[in-house]
């Protein structure tokens, strides 16, 4: 990345723009693809055919779609502000089958957001933490430990909601 931030703002701005695209563009067609062939036609119980069967009917493309069916399609441009929702609205508006013209044009704001975003403050933003981080041992560890219990709370919040569905 080092490389596409020395060159013109506009090249940065534009290669950030077409990933955005590209990506959200990825993530709607197999959200759509995958949602009519797997929950329609199949009923995994293990591997990874049963896990994205899983995730498809999961509280996470639900939470994108109530935000979709709630405030319309403003939500695909304005979940490009965001991490991690990002997916669930894009892979929503996949799974809800909004028609292709529609979601190409209302993501287009979005995108252009994320690459202004990121073109601007977000790399300089992640070039300072890495910096700090490979500069101090003590922000290493306590990054690390940040994502322990992170990760620590995300499995057991996992394994508490297969149990309550268990039961």
């Amino acid at each position: 990345m080092e490389g596409l931030l020395d060159g013109p703002f506009w090249i940065a701005l534009a290669v950030l723009f077409l990933g955005a695209m590209v990506r959200g563009q990825a993530t709607y067609w197999l959200a759509r693809v995958v949602t009519e062939q797997a929950l329609a036609r199949t009923h995994p119980v293990e591997g990874w055919r049963a896990t994205v069967h899983g995730w498809l009917q999961g509280e996470g493309p639900q939470r994108g779609r109530d935000a979709i069916e709630r405030w319309g399609l403003v939500m695909i441009p304005i979940c490009y502000l965001t991490v991690g929702f990002q997916t669930l609205v894009i892979a929503a508006a996949g799974m809800l089958r909004i028609r292709w013209v529609v979601f190409s044009i209302v993501q287009i704001p979005g995108a252009v957001a994320w690459g202004l975003l990121y073109a601007t403050i977000g790399f300089a933003m992640w070039g300072a933490a890495l910096a700090a981080i490979a500069g101090s041992p003590l922000a290493l560890a306590g990054i690390v430990a940040i994502l322990l219990v992170v990760g620590t709370t995300i499995v057991l919040s996992h394994r508490r909601r297969r149990l309550q569905t268990r039961h």
